[in-house]
């Protein structure tokens, strides 16, 4: 009888710490942002984060969950894609709202073609798209980034349809998913790297990347998931500690003089 209820026990610890682990793999993705999102709500400025890293994410979750019907992975990994997605629209939605009302005077984009009437745009009436791509991911409404995103999940999901009996097509495709995961911090870093400084970027952030990175990919391993999983996972946790070594190098060897500007309506970020 004590053996049985010992082994009982024994159950619902491995069950309770299985369930932590796949909570913390669905919800533990999000908890980075958070103290972003603040910063750009308090400040009313986006300029330290690059909305880039919103399009790398949405692009490798859609891609994971297209590669889920394919070839069925932890169910965790699904709803983690899914509540990412979500919150990246929330990102763009709060980064596209401070860019425009900062950059009043500047010519409005459009991802679909625009009225010339409409005044809130202030541009040229365009056939489809605008195809400029110096201003690919940088247009000034929120409904822009949704109908990118829309359009780039049906063409993806039809591709996918037509091929998904294909097993190599079923593994690039996770392997692209994971991949392009995997450049998460690389917009970041470049953005970093091209303004010679961190300032504006939340370090806790980076910091949180790192972690959950660390944890993601041991979860990975020790549930043994395609091995595309965890080999971009590890070079996702070098590309963090890449950014964390910006953060220190700048710091330590600023390449300009630190920013006073305040922008209009908003305190200067701590």
């Amino acid at each position: 009888m004590e053996d049985e209820a010992f082994d009982q026990i024994i159950y619902v610890i491995n069950q309770l710490i299985s369930w932590l682990a796949s909570g913390a793999m669905i919800f533990g993705g999000v908890v980075p942002y958070i103290p972003q999102y603040r910063d750009i709500k308090r400040t009313q400025n986006a300029e330290g984060f690059s909305t880039y890293v919103c399009l790398v994410l949405l692009v490798a979750n859609i891609l994971r969950i297209l590669f889920w019907f394919g070839r069925h992975f932890e169910t965790p990994l699904l709803w983690q894609s899914i509540v990412m997605i979500a919150t990246m629209l929330l990102m763009l939605s709060l980064c596209t709202d401070v860019r425009v009302a900062n950059e009043i005077n500047t010519k409005r984009r459009a991802f679909t073609a625009t009225d010339s009437k409409d005044e809130e745009l202030k541009a040229p009436k365009k056939f489809f798209m605008d195809f400029d791509l110096n201003y690919f991911w940088l247009w000034s409404r929120f409904v822009d980034y949704l109908q990118c995103v829309l359009a780039f999940t049906a063409v993806a999901a039809y591709i996918t349809y037509l091929f998904l009996d294909s097993a190599l097509f079923v593994e690039t495709l996770g392997f692209l998913a994971v991949f392009t995961e995997a450049m998460l911090g690389t917009p970041q870093l470049y953005r970093n790297y091209q303004n010679k400084s961190t300032e504006g970027m939340s370090i806790k952030m980076v910091c949180m990347w790192t972690s959950g990175d660390t944890f993601k990919t041991g979860y990975f391993i020790v549930n043994q998931a395609p091995v595309q999983f965890w080999i971009c996972g590890l070079l996702q946790v070098f590309v963090d500690f890449a950014i964390l070594f910006q953060v220190y190098y700048y710091s330590r060897y600023p390449q300009k003089p630190a920013s006073h500007t305040v922008h209009a309506g908003s305190a200067k970020a701590l």
